[in-house]
């Protein structure tokens, strides 16, 4: 984590500061439009003022403005550095693959050496690009929505913490499961995808010696790991997914009642 701070992260900081400031400006905005509604109906609406109509409608086309430049914005800065930063280290881990010795190449398929070298980087969008954009933002919207929450009624908001904080634990273990199983998966894709260009790249001597049964099992055995792979994560997230939704209902059904009852 140290080094990723200090190879990726640090050289970049003016450029993730803005993108910061960015994601402030374009959370915040998206965040008027729910908040005026309350204004719109007990001020506007209800009291017949055309007055605060007009400035709630010329604050929230505004608002709505700025989250738009703002998604522009955050998508030139963050999400094209990220895929700079991605063909930047794919030429890094070419030239020292390139370097590496020539056991390494006789021992280690070059499908693999391809996977490996094109899709291993990708993870890095999350430190620059996307990942932060909803890392951050996520956790801007939440803290506003909590304070928004607590001024209104601390009991209400607790009632709904509770579940949801059953639903982060659940989240938590549930990640515990799914990062070494993609992990896996992209050992597992690079593997066949190696076993497979070595496969078409020598079709002649396959041919030749009859082994074309032999691949086609051998790389049928590949893909079905690859299904049983993607079999554990599909579930694990559909389980999740469905906890989701159960929490969340449990939590209306909670302020529901809460309200009902006062």
């Amino acid at each position: 984590m140290r080094h990723a701070f200090e190879e990726i992260i640090w050289p970049r900081r003016k450029l993730i500061f803005v993108g910061l400031l960015l994601i402030v400006l374009n959370r915040v905005s998206g965040l008027v439009l729910p908040a005026s509604t309350k204004y719109l109906v007990d001020n506007a609406i209800v009291a017949g003022d055309m007055d605060t109509l007009r400035l709630i409608l010329g604050a929230v086309s505004l608002a709505v403005v700025v989250q738009a430049i703002t998604s522009y914005a955050l998508t030139m800065l963050l999400s094209v550095e990220a895929q700079h930063l991605i063909a930047s280290l794919r030429s890094q881990v070419q030239k020292h693959v390139l370097r590496l010795p020539v056991r390494v190449f006789d021992n280690t398929k070059s499908g693999e050496l391809v996977s490996r070298i094109m899709d291993d980087v990708e993870g890095v969008r999350n430190l620059v690009g996307t990942g932060l954009v909803q890392l951050v933002g996520g956790a801007i919207t939440a803290i506003v929505a909590f304070v928004f929450l607590v001024r209104i009624d601390p009991v209400m908001t607790a009632l709904v913490l509770c579940p949801l904080g059953a639903f982060a634990f659940v989240s938590f273990r549930a990640l515990k499961t799914l990062r070494p199983a993609f992990r896996e998966r992209g050992q597992i894709r690079a593997e066949v995808i190696g076993r497979l260009t070595e496969t078409l790249g020598g079709i002649r001597v396959i041919k030749g010696f009859h082994a074309i049964e032999k691949e086609g099992q051998i790389f049928h055995a590949g893909v079905l790991r690859i299904f049983e792979n993607v079999k554990a994560t599909l579930t694990t997230q559909s389980m999740l997914t469905s906890m989701g939704t159960f929490i969340l209902g449990l939590a209306s059904v909670l302020v529901m009642g809460y309200g009902g009852f006062l």
